[in-house]
């Protein structure tokens, strides 16, 4: 049997799966793994793009998008494998995330599921790399703004569990989706992922049944990138409905047996956030339809670090797209730390971008990590395929 199985779910996103991909070449050298990317009828030509360039990667293309859980699923039950890693497409891991997740999950064997540290693209710490359960209790506490006013409270902070420390293992009751890894044996026990959630919602629920089945779940501090995270959709009606729609579902699911005088106010406190969002985004709309003079962005200025050609590479680009680019040539032994050496505070947009042929995905995981600013975020730059992927383009 297969040590490992990876799954990515792939929806017109075809350079952040490569990023990813490309990624886990490196993750994955000495595993003994097998490595899907199941397509939810992606209509930007991702399946011959992915094909091309990744002939050892298995690729299911499906006719429909028929959801996330759905599109895992398919893959979970087409391999044979000790573990499976469910991962973001909009993702990569560091060199020696997946061998520790791996070891962990080999020396604890009431460990169902793990998941990571995850930084998202400024290089702060994704408080989603942690989280309890969404009782009635702990979601009253999250939407009341209790968990937020006190998140080192063992009460009031379940929700991102923000009392425990990022350094070092410790005992969770929800996984991220966006990187989970589960033991095989438990899935044989309780079943895959619920169908029912099109997309968000099914990871706390896969969870909950984890921990009804006497196994543990784990948060271990190796490190990935969710570049998208937060930012992914949040501003769309769909996203409004599909994730409260999700929460709906985790609720009527785990919690239909809660007193009548509990319920209530949860429900009720989800349909408002819900008509709150989408109020919200109306608000945004119309007031970009009325502005005679809409603000203007300021635009980033791009901070490349890397080899001598790719150097040149980024500033015929620069040229080419009016960006304004400052190089320095520099590897991870010349230059370790990167853009952190100097601890300069950014005031302007400032975009950090890294020569993946120079610097590993480790370090380059762990400067962003070292003092991540506000005006600060990532990109990362491929010598061969001339891409330049920062959280919001693709600038080729």
């Amino acid at each position: 049997m297969t040590k490992l199985t990876v799954i990515i779910v792939n929806y017109n996103v075809k350079f952040y799966v490569e990023q990813c991909l490309l990624s886990l070449r490196k993750a994955l050298a000495h595993i003994d793994a097998q490595v899907y990317v199941v397509d939810n009828h992606s209509h930007d030509g991702s399946v011959e793009y992915l094909q091309e360039r990744f002939p050892e990667v298995n690729i299911i293309a499906c006719m429909h998008n028929n959801g996330f859980a759905y599109a895992n699923n398919l893959a979970i039950k087409q391999s044979q494998s000790q573990y499976v890693l469910l991962l973001n497409p909009d993702t990569f891991v560091a060199e020696n995330a997946i061998q520790t997740m791996l070891d962990f999950m080999d020396e604890h064997p009431l460990a169902g599921g793990a998941g990571v540290q995850m930084l998202g693209a400024d290089g702060q710490k994704a408080m989603e790399s942690r989280r309890g359960l969404p009782s009635p209790m702990v979601s009253f506490y999250k939407m009341s703004g209790l968990c937020a006013r006190f998140p080192q409270s063992k009460r009031f902070g379940k929700y991102y569990l923000s009392y425990l420390p990022w350094d070092a293992p410790a005992r969770i009751e929800v996984i991220s989706g966006a990187c989970m890894m589960i033991r095989r044996e438990v899935l044989d026990k309780i079943g895959l992922l619920d169908e029912d959630y099109f997309m968000y919602g099914e990871d706390i629920d896969l969870s909950c049944r984890i921990l009804k089945a006497g196994y543990e779940n784990w948060y271990l501090p190796c490190q990935i990138l969710h570049y998208k995270g937060e930012s992914t959709h949040k501003s769309s009606f769909r996203y409004v409905h599909v994730f409260y729609q999700a929460m709906l579902i985790f609720f009527r699911k785990h919690y239909r047996h809660t007193r009548f005088w509990v319920s209530l106010p949860i429900k009720a406190a989800i349909y408002f956030k819900a008509c709150a969002a989408l109020l919200s985004i109306q608000t945004r709309a119309l007031q970009r339809a009325l502005a005679l003079r809409p603000r203007r962005r300021p635009q980033p200025v791009y901070r490349f670090f890397g080899s001598e050609c790719a150097c040149l590479a980024i500033e015929k680009l620069a040229r080419h797209k009016g960006l304004d680019v400052q190089c320095t040539v520099a590897n991870e032994q010349t230059l370790p730390l990167g853009h952190a050496t100097e601890h300069n505070v950014f005031t302007q947009p400032s975009v950090m971008v890294y020569d993946i042929s120079s610097y590993s995905y480790q370090t380059i995981l762990h400067i962003m990590s070292i003092n991540p600013q506000r005006h600060v975020s990532l990109g990362l730059f491929n010598p061969d395929t001339q891409l330049l992927i920062t959280t919001n383009d693709i600038i080729k």
